[in-house]
C-alpha cells in the first residue's frame, strides 16, 4: 500500500495540487483533532457518498486513522469503487503529530478559522448580547437577521429575529430592513456565520449600519438571556428591482475577490477536462433548487456551502462553479470560497434551458451515528461547553499562523 508522508500532504497543499485528506474515524474522533484541510467520510459511508463527493476516478485521495486498522478498510471500499489513486498517511493522524504540524479541533474548522481571520482583519462589527437585549427592550430601530439555516432558527432564535439564510442576505436584508437607518444585527449560533453574514452586507455596500451579535446564541445564553423558540419568521423575497440591486451589489464584491465567470459553453469545457474535479453547486435554499435547477447541480445552500466547504467539497484544489437564478447569492457565496482558496466559478445563464426538478441535498443524509454533538446546536449544551468553544474559535487565527498553509486572503 502507497504511504504517503505528511510533507508530501502539505507540499500538495500549498503548490495548490488537488488531494484529498480523509479521515475516515467517526465525526465524534474527528472533531478531536485532526490536519486542518482534512474531511471526514466513516468507512460505514463511503459506499453510499464517494461517487457523489469524489467524481474523478483518478483523484489522489489520502486515507488515515489514528490506528486500528480502518484506513486500511477504507482503502480497500475505494478501490472496489474504482478509485485508482488511493494512498495512507504515513504514520497515520500519529505521524501527522510527529511531524510537528498542526492538529484543529471541531468541524468544519478552516472556515470558522477563515471567519475569525476575516474578524481580525476587516474588525467586523460586533454587539454583545446585553446591548442587544437592551436594543430590543427600548424598542429600538433594529431589524435582527439570523444566517442559519432555516431548521436551525426554529428551533432556537435571539428575540424578534427573522431567519435570512447567510447567502440570502444581499438579497433579503434590504427588504427586511428598507430604511438605511435601521441597524441590522446578524447572528448564527456562534461565530463564524455571524461574521461572514454581517461582513457580506458590509462589503457589498449596504448603507445601514451592521454588526454581528457577538458569540451567537451561545453568547446569548452565556448572559442568560431567554431565547424564543419555534418561530417560523422569514426574510420576504425581494421584487425584481430589489433583485437586480442585489445582483450588482453582489456582482462588484465578487470582482474585488477574484471570482470567474462562465457560460453554458465554458461549464461544459470545465466538465469535459479530466485531469481536474469539478463540483457544481445551486446555492439556492431547497425550495427553489427542488422547483427547477441546472442538471447536475446539486444544492447547497450557499451559507451552508461556506461554512461547511471541507464536507461539500473534500479535494482541495478542484474546481467549484456555483448557480443561481437571481445571481447574488453566487456572487457572494463565490466572494467567499475565492478568499478561502478555491478556483471558483459563477455560472452566467443556463436557467433558460430546460431544468430538472426534484433532488434534495448535495449528499444522502447521515444518521446520529457516531455525530459529534456541536456545543452550539440545540438548547441543552452545558455553559462549560459553550465557553471551551468559543475559546477555541478565539485561538484559531493563531493556530492558523502556526500551520502556515491556508493561504487565505481577505478583501
Amino acid at each position: 500500500m502507497t504511504a504517503i508522508t505528511p510533507q508530501a500532504i502539505r507540499h500538495a497543499l500549498l503548490t495548490r495540487q488537488e488531494i484529498a485528506l480523509l479521515d475516515v474515524r467517526d465525526e465524534h474522533d474527528f472533531a478531536q483533532g485532526h490536519p486542518l484541510f482534512a474531511a471526514q467520510l466513516p468507512v460505514d459511508r463511503i459506499a453510499i457518498e464517494a461517487v457523489a463527493r469524489f467524481p474523478r476516478k483518478d483523484v489522489p485521495i489520502v486515507l488515515y486513522d489514528d490506528g486500528g486498522g480502518l484506513a486500511e478498510a477504507a482503502r480497500a471500499i475505494f478501490r472496489e469503487l474504482g478509485y485508482g489513486e488511493v494512498g495512507l498517511l504515513e504514520g497515520g493522524l500519529g505521524g501527522w503529530r510527529a511531524a510537528g504540524y498542526e492538529l484543529f479541533e471541531d468541524v468544519n474548522s478552516y472556515s470558522k478559522a477563515f471567519g475569525e481571520l476575516v474578524e481580525h482583519r476587516r474588525h467586523t462589527p460586533s454587539l454583545p448580547a446585553e446591548d442587544v437585549q437592551a436594543l430590543i427592550d427600548e424598542k429600538a430601530d433594529i431589524a435582527i437577521l439570523d444566517a442559519r439555516r432555516f431548521d436551525e432558527y426554529a428551533t432556537m432564535n435571539i428575540p424578534t429575529g427573522t431567519s435570512v439564510p447567510g447567502a440570502e442576505l444581499v438579497l433579503r436584508a434590504p427588504v427586511v430592513a428598507p430604511d438605511p437607518d435601521t441597524t441590522i444585527i446578524v447572528n448564527c449560533a456562534g461565530r463564524t456565520r455571524s461574521i461572514i453574514g454581517a461582513q457580506s452586507l458590509i462589503n457589498a455596500g449596504l448603507p445601514n449600519r451592521v454588526v454581528a451579535l457577538r458569540n451567537g446564541t451561545i453568547g446569548w445564553t452565556l448572559a442568560g438571556q431567554t431565547l424564543e423558540i419555534g418561530q417560523a419568521r422569514r426574510g420576504p423575497e425581494a421584487d425584481p428591482h430589489g433583485a437586480a440591486e442585489a445582483r450588482r451589489r453582489a456582482r462588484e464584491v465578487a470582482y474585488r475577490a477574484g471570482v470567474k465567470r462562465i457560460d453554458p459553453d465554458g461549464l461544459a469545457a470545465l466538465a469535459a477536462d479530466p485531469r481536474r474535479t469539478l463540483y457544481r453547486f445551486d446555492v439556492r435554499q431547497p425550495d427553489a433548487y427542488v422547483a427547477g435547477h441546472v442538471p447536475g447541480f446539486r444544492n447547497a445552500p450557499g451559507g451552508q456551502l461556506v461554512q461547511e466547504i471541507d464536507h461539500y467539497a473534500p479535494v482541495r484544489g478542484a474546481r467549484v462553479v456555483l448557480a443561481d437564478d437571481l445571481g447574488s447569492r453566487a456572487d457572494m457565496s463565490a466572494s467567499w470560497l475565492a478568499q478561502m482558496g478555491w478556483e471558483v466559478y459563477v455560472l452566467d445563464g443556463g436557467f433558460e434551458g430546460p431544468l430538472e426538478a426534484g433532488g434534495g441535498d448535495a449528499y444522502p443524509p447521515r444518521g446520529p451515528e457516531g455525530r459529534y454533538k456541536r456545543p452550539y446546536e440545540g438548547t441543552d449544551n452545558k455553559a462549560a461547553a459553550m465557553q471551551a468553544y468559543l475559546d477555541w474559535e478565539y485561538g484559531l487565527v493563531d493556530q492558523l499562523a502556526r500551520d502556515g498553509t491556508h493561504g487565505f486572503f481577505v478583501i
